[in-house]
């Protein structure tokens, strides 16, 4: 038992301080990149664009093969940690070098796709851990707790960060991006969040099993069918929720709509923060008494609901209320894909198989805006429409692509309930 909880308290302090740190970094770089260093909306959405196609190419054709090859999972979150913080340190340096705000934007965007070569093997070395370490009718249950925790995580890096972009107030909007403070602060966290993975195993299919891990039955030629439609529905649902992640902020600071300072912001977006704690306490117990496929529809239903809220009001309160709904969603689907996808995927392959699975998750943040929302906007605007409208039209759309993505997906439960899922052994 105490093996048990030390391996849980590893993780999850690792997840509460990788969540603080894109809360801090990444909820704000979107403004900075826009409305200080003067990007496109389109341009603004490169820099998860690029980083996440690289990610993907080497989680699944490098990292995700050695990960199953040597079975290392640890040794991964630890140097892609320790690689991806120098490298944060020195993006800052170089944007510094030009006064060109638009080359300083797409060195920040070049260095980051060249940073995410290094977090892909810590993203890869998680996937796999988890299953390596917890059977499959506890995944959720852990998931759950984990996105409870980092929410916690992101709500104090979120707040930390809309007050650190404008130095407290007392300097300009952007300054913690450009002094450093923000760059710095994130590299610190990713050198800190090392330290909990020495409390946790290295993981691998093939080591010496303890009572906690599982041992998976190989799948079939019909779940490997269900798998890949699956993935063809968490890639629609993911694309359509994920792909306002960038725009959401900007639009909420527009001085012809909301208009919310930094520190309004912060509040608006730890709304979901503080829903993903809540929700991430019941995930578990949901997923038990109702099922994992069930859950994963409601929280996709949470996330059209989220996106349509913010497509049609310019009420505070509701807006408030769309962002807890999109942090339950973030959850439930977060924690219960994962199980769906475990239960589909043999040991043995968990580092290429996840890395597939993880890319329906990557790809949407930054792929899903430049290829779909972001277009829309900058098109309309062009055309003479405001900002508002160009805005609202793009998060109703990607409402409609996450219902796609819910048909999708409404389809591969029924046909994974007529083949039933085997257990793993012992559970």
């Amino acid at each position: 038992m105490e093996s048990t909880l030390k391996t849980f308290w590893g993780i999850s302090s690792f997840q509460i301080l990788a969540m603080f740190r894109r809360g801090l970094f990444y909820s704000y770089l979107s403004i900075y990149l826009r409305h200080y260093l003067g990007l496109s909306v389109t341009e603004t959405t490169f820099f998860t664009t690029f980083p996440m196609i690289l990610n993907i190419i080497f989680q699944t054709f490098v990292w995700g093969g050695i990960s199953d090859k040597y079975q290392l999972r640890r040794t991964l979150i630890v140097w892609g940690e320790l690689l991806a913080g120098i490298g944060t340190v020195i993006v800052w340096y170089a944007h510094t070098w030009t006064t060109n705000t638009t080359m300083a934007g797409y060195i920040i965007i070049a260095g980051l796709s060249v940073i995410e070569i290094f977090w892909s093997m810590s993203n890869i070395g998680w996937s796999a851990l988890i299953s390596d370490i917890y059977r499959l009718k506890q995944r959720t249950d852990v998931q759950g707790k984990l996105a409870s925790l980092g929410g916690i995580g992101r709500y104090i890096g979120v707040w930390t960060g809309g007050l650190l972009y404008d130095g407290l107030g007392r300097q300009y909007d952007g300054w913690g991006f450009e002094s450093g403070a923000l760059f710095f602060v994130a590299a610190g966290v990713m050198f800190l969040s090392i330290i909990p993975m020495y409390f946790v195993p290295e993981g691998g299919a093939q080591k010496t099993r303890s009572p906690l891990q599982p041992t998976d039955n190989i799948i079939n030629p019909t779940y490997s069918r269900l798998f890949i439609g699956f993935l063809v529905a968490m890639l629609l649902v993911n694309f359509g929720r994920n792909s306002v992640a960038l725009i959401l902020t900007q639009y909420l600071v527009l001085e012809s709509g909301l208009a919310v300072s930094s520190l309004s912001l912060s509040y608006i977006v730890n709304t979901q923060s503080i829903a993903m704690v809540l929700s991430g306490l019941i995930a578990g117990r949901l997923a038990a008494k109702i099922g994992d496929a069930t859950v994963l529809m409601t929280g996709t239903i949470c996330a059209v609901v989220s996106l349509v809220i913010i497509g049609i009001t310019f009420n505070m309160p509701m807006i408030y209320f769309s962002n807890f709904i999109r942090g339950v969603s973030e959850v439930v689907i977060s924690a219960s894909a994962y199980t769906f996808a475990s239960r589909l995927i043999p040991p043995e392959k968990r580092g290429r198989l996840f890395g597939m699975f993880n890319a329906t998750f990557f790809l949407s943040w930054g792929v899903g805006a430049t290829l779909f929302t972001a277009p829309i906007i900058d098109i309309m605007i062009l055309k003479g429409y405001t900002q508002v409208f160009s805005y609202q039209v793009a998060f109703l759309s990607a409402a409609v692509l996450t219902m796609a993505g819910l048909g999708v997906l409404a389809v591969v439960m029924v046909a994974a309930g007529k083949h039933r899922y085997r257990k793993d052994a012992g559970d």
